[in-house]
């Protein structure tokens, strides 16, 4: 992946594990960025976040070369690339499918937050929800979800139903079009290669910090 220093790293190659620590890394930056802080070391990130020094300038290093020996990393710069690899340089359209509590909460968070994540519908098949508004978003018949999705050009669908519901929504997800999957169903999904997903199973978080309790 290009930067601008000219250095090239092949993504497939980045773990998993490291992917997940930038969203992190960004949001100290951006609380320093807050502050007006101008520049940043590994120790300082470091003490702020609880990773070693040599684990973050080797997770930065994955993707190239930010920082500048005796003077560490330009806050602003590092936030601005770990923005544009994360691709949030961007906005995205989504929709949520299912306007029960946890599809009201993520609309709910969504609009307040401010994220460039965009929810531009909310379906829903219970008929006494269909037509209420969300946070200025209507909640439209389920039956209308596929070209609705394909006309808008949406990105990325939500999917907050049943687990028994949850495959038949993502079929008609990805056959119209988007290119990722937020799934919040307690179900593992089989989605065609070209589409992303990214499964949250809120019994399985809780259920590991159980056993982290249980091991102190």
């Amino acid at each position: 992946m290009p930067n601008n220093n000219g250095n090239s790293k092949e993504p497939a190659r980045i773990s998993n594990a490291v992917i997940k620590r930038l969203p992190r890394y960004r949001r100290y930056l951006a609380e320093l960025r807050k502050k007006g802080v101008e520049k940043v070391s590994s120790n300082e990130l470091s003490r702020l976040m609880g990773y070693t020094a040599s684990q973050i300038r080797q997770d930065l290093n994955n993707f190239g070369g930010f920082g500048q020996q005796g003077y560490g990393y330009n806050v602003n710069d590092l936030y601005g690339e770990i923005s544009g690899i994360l691709g949030l340089d961007r906005n995205y359209k989504m929709v949520i499918v299912g306007a029960g509590n946890l599809g009201q909460a993520i609309a709910n968070y969504t609009y307040y937050y401010k994220t460039g994540f965009i929810v531009d519908a909310i379906f829903e098949v219970n008929p006494k929800m269909i037509g209420l508004r969300i946070n200025d978003r209507n909640v439209l018949d389920y039956e209308d979800m596929v070209p609705y999705v394909e006309e808008n050009k949406i990105d990325i669908g939500i999917i907050c139903v049943p687990k028994e519901n949850a495959q038949e929504v993502a079929d008609k997800l990805c056959f119209a079009g988007v290119s990722g999957i937020w799934n919040f169903a307690p179900v593992d999904l089989e989605i065609p290669p070209h589409v992303s997903i990214e499964n949250v199973h809120l019994s399985d978080s809780l259920h590991s910090l159980a056993y982290h309790m249980s091991k102190r």
